[in-house]
């Protein structure tokens, strides 16, 4: 199993970024998917989650209306679509899914929001 994320950086408030994440090794349009952040000093939280087949979508209150998942199971990949970016996004960013019992992370992208 491996979960490879993609597509962080550094971005000015109010700006955009596209976070990738592709799966292998497992069976990927049978999971759902979620993304997870980190902040210095702070509690990995969840950020967003999207269901098997992509119908249905959560998020956190502090991301809803500008963070948007979605998923290409074709291409067993994730996405987080980020805009409005607020300094306070700044965080490591985890792909992440449950199975067999088990948390499965990827390595993490560093996401920086900063003027």
């Amino acid at each position: 199993v491996q979960l490879v994320e993609s597509g962080g950086g550094l971005a000015q408030p109010g700006g955009s970024l596209r976070l990738s994440c592709a799966a292998s090794g497992f069976t990927f349009s049978t999971y759902r998917m979620s993304w997870y952040r980190q902040a210095p000093g702070k509690e990995r939280e969840l950020v967003a989650g999207i269901t098997r087949t992509g119908g249905s979508t959560n998020y956190a209150d502090s991301v809803k209306g500008r963070f948007t998942i979605s998923r290409d199971n074709a291409k067993n990949t994730v996405y987080l679509q980020m805009n409005s970016l607020k300094p306070e996004d700044t965080a490591v960013y985890y792909c992440n899914f449950e199975g067999w019992g088990t948390d499965y992370w990827g390595q993490g992208t560093q996401v920086t929001v900063s003027s």
